[in-house]
């Protein structure tokens, strides 16, 4: 799909969901108990790639659903904001070198 990431605010740009509470998460008692149903379902973001892989590179899926599960939290993370701002003014077709995830990371 092509719009405008709802992170660094590109426009034109090919969009993915990002689920704000990831779906590896749902099964959590803590994350049930914490979030119903359709707010875990239903809280996405369409954002870019460049933006999606960095948040995944930066954070672990329980920190994200637990402390980042909302578009104002993830700006609040200071390593977000930065790559944020400095994306922002990136072509539509703009593609940064891969930051690699930080495997084992749970939060």
């Amino acid at each position: 799909m092509t719009g405008t990431c709802q992170l660094c605010g590109r426009e034109g740009v090919r969009t993915t969901r990002h689920h704000l509470i990831p779906r590896r998460t749902h099964r959590l008692k803590r994350i049930r108990k914490r979030f119903d149903r359709d707010d875990r379902l239903g809280r996405i973001l369409h954002i870019c790639r460049p933006c999606h892989s960095h948040i995944h590179a930066v954070l672990g899926e329980k920190e994200l659903a637990e402390v980042y599960n909302t578009r104002a939290d993830l700006l609040a993370h200071p390593d977000i904001a930065q790559f944020v701002a400095w994306i922002a003014d990136k072509p539509a077709g703009f593609r940064p070198s891969i930051r690699r995830p930080k495997h084992g990371r749970s939060g």
